[in-house]
């Protein structure tokens, strides 16, 4: 099933959607924290820092990033059952075998430059990336995350996602994408924050799914690691005890039910590491370094 273009082009508006919500409201705090002090000062923004183009940009260089891409990305309606078109930014790679799809599920603050950024680089890698506004119908006037006032509306509509409702939404994306003619029939989720639970809470949703990559997000229950078939690797903040205290456990119930799962904590590095790569003296971008190499090796070799 095709969706229906939007938007072309590589210059798109600003969108700015939440993520599922699998947790009480262990964001909150977290949204706050990560607000744009200067935006809220009155001050000018920072110009953006020299990028590296082998990583993702990080929060100020995506829309540079964006505007200086070959790549074709546009945004399409992928249809839900009896609901509001699912508004899905994807970009296609450059290259003329069939690819693995990757579905990159954004943090608490919605359908970003950023994550559009981050979709972008995992295009360049070789992947077909589909990145969802899960807030699709869900804002004013049966908007996204488009349609809200503020960051922190968009938090309030993220929190509101139920977990059945976001595993039905990322069910549409990859049914859709899967079928795509570029596609191999190969699929993986990638989540950050609120949505890197989301991607290991698909793992164990959607038997289907070849591989899923967590960054700094929690793992369901005991119970639904169960019924996970995907390879699962992780990747952590070592100064976010918050999620990292999680890890051990998670691990010994992977490997008790048989499960794959390689989980890695980056020394020093804090909550959103890969957005704000620019903080914790060095740290973040040093995890990023690290990080994202290791999740393009995987999906590699999950997704061929």
């Amino acid at each position: 099933m095709r969706g229906t273009i939007l938007v072309l082009g590589s210059t798109l508006l600003v969108l700015g959607l939440p993520a599922p919500a699998q947790e009480k409201d262990p964001h909150a705090e977290h949204a706050k924290a990560e607000a744009p002090s200067s935006a809220a000062a009155g001050a000018p923004a920072a110009p953006a820092a020299p990028r590296d183009e082998k990583l993702p940009p990080a929060e100020e260089q995506a829309k540079e990033a964006l505007n200086k891409s070959p790549r074709h990305g546009e945004l399409v309606d992928v249809k839900l059952a009896g609901g509001t078109p699912l508004k899905t930014w994807i970009v296609y790679p450059e290259r003329k075998d069939k690819a693995g799809v990757v579905i990159v599920i954004h943090e608490i603050f919605g359908l970003s430059d950023w994550i559009r950024g981050v979709a972008d680089q995992l295009a360049k890698e070789g992947f077909i990336a589909v990145a969802p506004d899960l807030l699709s119908g869900k804002g004013p006037n049966g908007g996204g995350t488009e349609s809200a006032a503020s960051r922190d509306d968009v938090v309030k509509l993220v929190r509101e996602l139920k977990p059945d409702e976001t595993t039905a939404r990322l069910n549409a994306v990859r049914e859709w994408a899967i079928k795509l003619p570029a596609a191999n029939g190969k699929s993986g989720t990638v989540g950050y924050c609120w949505g890197g639970s989301a991607s290991f809470a698909y793992a164990a949703a959607q038997p289907g799914l070849n591989a899923a990559v967590v960054y700094y997000g929690t793992a369901p229950d005991d119970a639904a690691l169960a019924a996970i078939k995907a390879s699962v690797l992780g990747n952590y903040g070592g100064d976010d005890a918050r999620v990292t205290s999680t890890v051990a456990p998670t691990e010994a119930a992977m490997k008790k039910a048989g499960k794959s799962y390689e989980p890695h904590v980056y020394e020093g590095a804090g909550h959103g590491f890969l957005r704000q790569q620019s903080g914790k003296d060095g740290a973040n971008l040093k995890a990023t370094q690290q990080a994202w190499p290791r999740t393009i090796a995987f999906f590699k070799e999950n997704l061929k």
